[in-house]
């Protein structure tokens, strides 16, 4: 319910839902603009609770880490939580990118951070912590295709999204077709934005394959990875496709970047949401609809109340 009516009535999204017998997740959008110093101090300790099962506390110095709380005002936080205790066990922190080499101003959605306890990884986390607040935010966007970008060296992160999001470059079925609108982004994110991901200024880019070489310099560096240990996806194309393209030893990156759009968001609800939390999420969706379509129209023909800086006609006596 209060992700029905925070979807409705919000302007910033900060809905809460149930998506699983024992898990609910929170979406908050930009809570550095509007949440007090208590508030942000508690979502912070969430992160640090979750993230703590997985690194050295402090060994992260990048993006909601940073302890900046400028990052948090271009940040939207996904916390997946026990019901049963509160007790946070995955986030997801998506950043998001201004971006002014296009022909218009437009913002590009990094995926960002993704964190597990280790003991609560068989869980199906993925559908959420990889889709969800995406495809929240395209409906908030009135279903215009949004830019993604990601940055990953593990092969499983590379499937993923490669299989839920459009026009992916670069992909195994697609490594020379990048268009000029991906090179114009790689580059601006590259020059201006690679703080977002942690990759330092001496970290060099291949434009060609765009790959990321010598990236955990930036305060990164406790996410690098072997071959052996990054997780593997179920298709063994992606696995192979990051072996040869990636030096793990060096460290490289492989920047990716595609499109949620109609056809990314209805695959992503028909093949990633589980059944038994489709309702819910259906319904939070159908508000976000609600709210940026159907009630600006119905306020609209509304001559006689006020809406904004519409004002109600005149009648005459």
């Amino acid at each position: 319910m209060s992700g029905l009516l925070s979807a409705l009535f919000d302007t910033r999204l900060d809905v809460t839902l149930t998506t699983g017998r024992q898990l609910q997740t929170r979406i908050v959008e930009r809570p550095g603009l509007w949440m007090t110093d208590a508030q942000l101090e508690a979502l912070s300790q969430d992160l640090i609770t979750v993230a703590s099962k997985t690194l050295p506390r402090g060994s992260l110095t990048y993006g909601v880490f940073s302890g900046d709380p400028e990052r948090l005002k271009s940040t939207i936080i996904t916390i997946v939580r026990r019901k049963d205790t509160g007790q946070p066990i995955a986030f997801n922190a998506l950043a998001l990118m201004d971006i002014t080499t296009m022909a218009e101003p437009m913002q590009v959605l990094h995926l960002g951070l993704v964190m597990v306890d280790p003991e609560e990884q068989s869980q199906g986390l993925s559908w959420i912590l990889y889709g969800l607040t995406c495809m929240m935010l395209f409906f908030r966007n009135q279903l215009r295709p949004l830019w993604i970008s990601s940055v990953t060296q593990v092969p499983a992160v590379v499937g993923m999204v490669a299989e839920t999001f459009n026009d992916v470059f670069p992909t195994p079925q697609r490594r020379d077709e990048r268009s000029l609108e991906h090179l114009v982004l790689a580059r601006t994110i590259m020059s201006a934005h690679r703080h977002v991901f942690g990759v330092g200024p001496e970290a060099g880019f291949d434009e060609d394959r765009f790959v990321i070489t010598n990236a955990y310099t930036g305060g990164s560096d406790d996410l690098k990875k072997t071959f052996d240990k990054a997780p593997r996806h179920r298709d063994q194309i992606y696995n192979d496709f990051c072996h040869e393209l990636l030096d793990y030893d060096r460290g490289d990156d492989l920047l990716q970047l595609g499109r949620i759009d109609l056809a990314a968001a209805t695959g992503y609800l028909k093949k990633s949401v589980p059944r038994a939390s489709l309702a819910s999420v259906g319904v939070t969706l159908l508000a976000m609809t609600m709210q940026r379509v159907f009630l600006p129209a119905i306020h609209w023909f509304d001559t006689g109340r006020h809406f904004g800086t519409l004002r109600p006609r005149r009648t005459t006596v």
